[in-house]
């Protein structure tokens, strides 16, 4: 049974300078934890706290300001790589449309033949109907009105504006592999056939998720696996983390970083993500998956237009 009752915030302070968290007056902790969830916060501090964690007992030194500046480092990390994630985002939109749209029809996403699981693209096609259904943008209402007659869902071009990146991303990985688009597609994008792409997107798509719900993406164990080719055609990292740290941001940041370097080549991804870990010095990049020297790749070290 759970026994634990709400706290006034003077208590939940109280309770973390008992534990041996340094809280001084300047750090107006009273303030952060007021407008910011006492639990949310136990994400940062977390790994500052002793083994066994069930007592809750701070490391020798922990203080509450560094748990605001790794808050503040995760917010503006999150915001970089949604900005990022937005531009792969409409590019796979995009191409989706085009490609598909020409080797079929404007109709092709309603086509269960051409899914691996039939299913699983029913289930798609409910949401696509929900987001339909409660559009208030002008071009589905005019569509409506025009095409009142017409039982199908509005074209590639309409239907799949309204679409979520995840899925978008459900869509391509559950093409059938001899749909021709689907091997266009991932060789636009550098990533030579639809072996390795699907579950690219999919990683991208999960961390999408946690950017858009503001949940805590530093030191955090990701659900995906992106799976690596063995020959990059692009430029890519020399030093490849291991299959057991794949469940860290780095090698995602790493695939958003190959693609969009062909979306954006003039992109400034590298020195904006530099200028954040330099601006918190604080912050173990291992926490991240960073490897030591990781500017310096050739996947990041790319020269880019000013």
């Amino acid at each position: 049974m759970y026994l634990k009752h709400a706290l006034f915030i003077e208590d939940q302070t109280e309770q973390l300078k008992s534990r041996g968290l340094l809280i001084t007056k300047e750090d107006n902790a009273y303030h952060h934890l007021s407008h910011i969830s006492y639990y949310r916060l136990a994400g940062y501090w977390w790994p500052m706290q002793e083994e066994p964690k069930e007592n809750h007992l701070f490391k020798t030194s922990s203080k509450f300001s560094d748990v605001i500046s790794l808050y503040n480092f995760d917010h503006e990390l999150r915001v970089l790589i949604f900005d990022v994630i937005e531009k792969i985002e409409i590019s796979l939109r995009t191409k989706l449309i085009y490609h598909l749209s020409h080797e079929f029809d404007p109709w092709w996403f309603q086509n269960l033949e051409i899914y691996q699981n039939v299913p699983e693209a029913i289930r798609t096609l409910f949401v696509f109907q929900e987001e339909i259904e409660r559009s208030k943008d002008t071009f589905i209402k005019e569509h409506k009105k025009k095409h009142k007659d017409d039982l199908r869902y509005p074209p590639a071009w309409k239907t799949l504006e309204l679409t979520s990146f995840g899925a978008l991303s459900k869509i391509y990985g559950n093409l059938k592999n001899n749909v021709k688009s689907k091997d266009i597609i991932a060789k636009e994008f550098g990533v030579v056939n639809h072996t390795f792409l699907p579950s690219w997107l999919q990683s991208i798509a999960q961390i999408r998720n946690y950017c858009a719900h503001h949940s805590r993406l530093w030191n955090r164990n990701l659900p995906g696996r992106p799976k690596l080719l063995p020959n990059p055609p692009n430029e890519w990292i020399t030093n490849v983390p291991k299959e057991n740290e794949y469940h860290m941001l780095y090698i995602n940041l790493c695939c958003m970083k190959y693609l969009l370097n062909i979306i954006k080549p003039d992109n400034q991804f590298s020195e904006k993500l530099v200028l954040l870990m330099d601006k918190y010095p604080s912050v173990d990049p291992k926490a991240l998956g960073l490897k030591g020297n990781w500017d310096k790749e050739p996947l990041w070290n790319q020269i880019t237009s000013k």
